[in-house]
């Protein structure tokens, strides 16, 4: 287990060159007119390269239909799947049928495409209970279906992965959320290891036996036969970040490349730390991971924006996607939902390459209004 300290996490307030440039609406391309698309993964080969099929890349996105305050999209999410070809995006229909998932709503995971091209493992998080009342409870999921002819269905009953222990992870099990923050056990993402064959879900997790704000873990779990077994966290931002999201590796020349996003509000006080994609790197998924760049931002939001992107993946092929979040706002904060529908984007950001050397990461193209 890797410790992310204050110290390291204070440089990226003064990493300028990890900075991306601020965009406008007129940068922004709709993934879907009619729906809010935030959190994204793509159906990706169990390797990690970006699954390539009919021409055209598939990605799953969290989509609700638009409301007069975008903020409530959390309390609906479903996956849907899009695909982006020269023509731009497809929409392609929900992933799942009403009632199939074992919560209230789906939130956030990763799909890994087997090598006979039509099997699909979708990995996502069940939040709440089926027929309960709204809560903030998060247990991870899997099940197998078929993609074919630009659509996924015969999915298999979900079947729970790994378990918060209560000891090395915290229980996700609130009612309601705490000075608006949610303890965490989500967001599954995918990773086969090719030095050994086995197979591994990184997760967003909460320190077991640790009573504090700030008490974020990247969590691992192994499969083993038919279960997943966690082990101890990857990185430990104990002290430091109450929140490490989507997290996924990347291999790079030999090397495992760790990446998730936090908020500027999930640090503690003066951190400094811009909301963004950081990233540690290691030889192998047991460590030791370092952090990028000194600090471990990657990419970090615009001073002047500070809350105009989220939730940056990394493809295998070093392609970055995010969403375009409350964007336009000169650096002040929505008024009220009115404020907040007319700011926010719903749609991919504008996406950009990264060069991978050793321990560092840098942005290597401009940003640009399309997807990876």
């Amino acid at each position: 287990m890797t410790r992310w300290t204050k110290e390291q996490a204070a440089n990226a307030a003064t990493q300028a060159e990890a900075r991306l440039p601020v965009f406008s609406a007129a940068d922004l391309v709709p993934v879907d007119p009619t729906r809010d698309v935030w959190d994204m993964w793509p159906i990706a080969r169990a390797d990690g390269r970006t699954a390539v099929v009919d021409g055209r890349t598939w990605w799953f996105f969290l989509a609700v239909p638009k409301a007069d305050d975008p903020e409530a999209r959390h309390d609906v999410a479903r996956i849907r799947l899009y695909s982006r070809g020269e023509d731009g995006w497809r929409d392609h229909g929900p992933a799942f049928a009403e009632d199939f998932a074992p919560g209230t709503r789906e939130w956030s995971g990763s799909a890994v495409l087997h090598d006979d091209g039509t099997t699909l493992a979708m990995h996502f998080t069940a939040a709440g209970r089926r027929g309960g009342t709204r809560s903030f409870e998060q247990r991870l999921f899997v099940t197998t279906g078929r993609f074919a002819d630009g659509a996924v269905g015969d999915w298999s009953s979900p079947g729970e992965t790994a378990q918060a222990d209560g000891a090395t992870y915290r229980i996700a099990d609130q009612t309601a959320p705490i000075d608006d923050r949610i303890k965490g056990f989500r967001d599954p993402g995918y990773f086969r290891d090719p030095a050994t064959g086995r197979e591994h879900i990184l997760f967003t997790g909460s320190a077991g036996g640790y009573d504090a704000v700030h008490d974020g873990v990247i969590g691992i779990a192994t499969r083993d036969g038919d279960a997943w077994r966690v082990a101890a966290p990857l990185v430990d931002a104990r002290d430091l970040n109450s929140e490490l999201e989507r997290p996924h590796i990347v291999l790079r020349d030999g090397l495992y490349y760790l990446f998730w996003s936090t908020q500027a509000k999930r640090f503690a006080p003066g951190i400094g730390a811009p909301t963004g994609l950081y990233g540690m790197v290691a030889p192998s998924v047991d460590g030791p991971w370092t952090p990028l760049n000194g600090s471990a931002l990657v990419a970090g939001n615009p001073e002047a924006e500070p809350t105009q992107a989220y939730c940056w993946w990394v493809t295998g092929e070093g392609e970055v996607i995010s969403f375009a979040d409350y964007h336009s706002l000169g650096g002040l904060r929505p008024a009220d939902a009115a404020d907040r529908r007319r700011h926010f984007g719903g749609t991919a950001a504008p996406g950009f390459a990264l060069h991978l050397s050793g321990d560092r990461a840098t942005i290597a193209t401009p940003a640009r209004a399309e997807a990876a």
